[in-house]
């Protein structure tokens, strides 16, 4: 199969593009996020019928937040869009006439960072995204891992502790309330408010108050020496790192991809989590260590590896 086109679904844009058999972006387009479910749906047809002018797409692939179905065609639940048993596959393909599959947005993520990205040479891979939540996907024997009814990898639904903080799932102590962009916010709000002589960087880019701090202050105070910004990246990677030695024990990977906007501050954040890592691994030091990469393809992963899976049929 030839040329396809991605789609990824985010809160505020719908991003479509028309991808090669290597993986290239030929053409993109982006059009709002519309709330309602019916204009939503249209919106995803004229972004595929927009980028797909001009070229022969045999098939399109859709990334989804949310659970999607094991025949990769229904949107179970979205937690940030009204879905529910959502048949997007049949209400897309009636729109575009185009073979459609649709996938979780984090298991098209990483089949686009094993196929194109940093996970190019390794068989069995475990992604996960640091974004405002935590997700993830699971490739083990070059094959996505999806469970029986498609709903496997969620990862930031891990409880680690017992009871702990509120998720927005509403279970308690998620391992996306310990490592996620929503998380470090946290800690660099409370420590800026327990120690503020220590956050005079991180106060300075805000309005000077802890809740004036946004995530990206605390990645220019980090950059500039602030120790509590630092100080906010290790604990986030301590919980991320720990988190990633449990997989290890589940799935035993080559390698851990690492992505999402978090990841995007390099080693600052990722060396902690190796540290953690091999801290917390069981038999560290007589076992073989998982490498922990930094992904490579950013923003466009999931666009790149929905269109392949599109392409996978």
């Amino acid at each position: 199969m030839g040329l396809t086109i991605g789609v990824d679904i985010g809160g505020t844009k719908i991003a479509a593009g028309v991808v090669d058999e290597e993986g290239s972006l030929l053409e993109t387009c982006k059009v709002p996020t519309p709330q309602a479910t019916d204009a939503l749906t249209e919106a995803i047809a004229d972004a595929i019928r927009t980028v797909g002018a001009g070229h022969h797409v045999e098939a399109v692939g859709i990334g989804a937040a949310g659970y999607v179905d094991e025949k990769r065609a229904t949107v179970l639940f979205a937690p940030n869009i009204d879905w529910r048993h959502e048949p997007l596959k049949d209400k897309v393909e009636q729109r575009v006439g185009l073979p459609v599959v649709v996938e979780n947005d984090a298991n098209a993520a990483a089949w686009g960072e094993y196929r194109f990205g940093a996970g190019q040479g390794h068989s069995d891979v475990i992604c996960i995204t640091l974004g405002t939540g935590l997700g993830g996907g699971i490739i083990i024997g070059n094959k996505l891992r999806r469970g029986r009814f498609g709903v496997a990898a969620e990862f930031g639904h891990i409880r680690v502790v017992p009871d702990g903080l509120l998720c927005g799932c509403g279970s308690q102590g998620c391992w996306e309330q310990y490592a996620s962009g929503r998380a470090l916010l946290r800690y660099a709000r409370q420590r800026a408010f327990a120690t503020p002589e220590a956050a005079t960087a991180l106060l300075a880019l805000g309005d000077g108050t802890p809740e004036g701090i946004e995530g990206k202050h605390i990645s220019a105070a980090a950059r500039q020496g602030d120790p509590v910004a630092i100080d906010s990246f290790r604990e986030l990677a301590r919980w991320a790192g720990a988190g990633l030695a449990d997989l290890a024990s589940l799935f035993d990977p080559s390698a851990f991809i690492v992505g999402g906007g978090v990841s995007d501050e390099g080693e600052l954040v990722l060396e902690p989590i190796r540290k953690s890592f091999r801290r917390w691994l069981v038999g560290n030091q007589y076992r073989p260590h998982a490498q922990v990469l930094a992904a490579q393809l950013g923003g466009k992963a999931g666009l790149v590896g929905a269109a392949d899976l599109a392409r996978q049929g």
